[in-house]
């Protein structure tokens, strides 16, 4: 990575955590809200019986409500667990859900490990994001889980961002091993862009 472009990422990322930071608590409530009604469409829109999801943090735009919802519909749900070397284990979201602190602090759910590729069987991914601009780049914490399982996929189905709708920019700094995303879902729309070529 450039360090022109690396910089970029790393000053958007710490003013976009500084606002995320900001937030009040209502306006967290009303944006988890907003997520679960755009990801419920999503997933009805794809017909979707398998999909992965992840535990969002007091900040992010909140992902709790969905999983609860959809896994009480009949939905199997995916939750990732970071690993040392870079990739994420899978375990199935359960009623009574058992969630821990993960590798960097962030909440992930005690379960039965099946692996990195038990994603590949999914419908849709459902993934964090810091940003995403309108051509799909997608602006991650810079850990790189999300883009390495993607870039690994053999058949990779279609994935989505969640983020705040002022998140959703024009454009953003992208490096080569940046995957994009086939859309983005904020509290109040659902953007879906032009395929994206893996």
């Amino acid at each position: 990575m450039s360090d022109a472009i690396a910089d970029a990422k790393r000053a958007l990322r710490a003013e976009l955590r500084e606002r995320r930071n900001m937030r009040s608590e209502q306006a967290r409530a009303e944006a988890a809200a907003g997520i679960r009604e755009q990801l419920d469409a999503l997933v009805e829109r794809h017909g979707a019986r398998s999909v992965s999801c992840f535990l969002s943090t007091n900040v992010e735009p909140g992902t709790r409500e969905f999983v609860e919802g959809a896994v009480a519909r009949g939905i199997r749900v995916l939750l990732p667990i970071t690993r040392k070397d870079g990739l994420l284990d899978w375990t199935v979201a359960e009623p009574e859900l058992d969630v821990t602190e993960g590798l960097f602090g962030q909440p992930e759910p005690v379960g039965e490990l099946l692996g990195p590729i038990a994603v590949n069987d999914v419908d849709l991914m459902i993934i964090p994001a810091a940003a995403v601009d309108k051509t799909g780049t997608r602006l991650g914490w810079g850990r790189g889980f999300f883009d390495k399982t993607i870039g690994s996929m053999e058949r990779c189905p279609p994935v989505y961002a969640v983020v705040y709708d002022t998140e959703v920019l024009d454009e953003l700094p992208r490096d080569l091993h940046d995957q994009p995303v086939d859309g983005v879902v904020t509290p109040t729309r659902t953007l879906t862009f032009a395929p994206a070529s893996r």
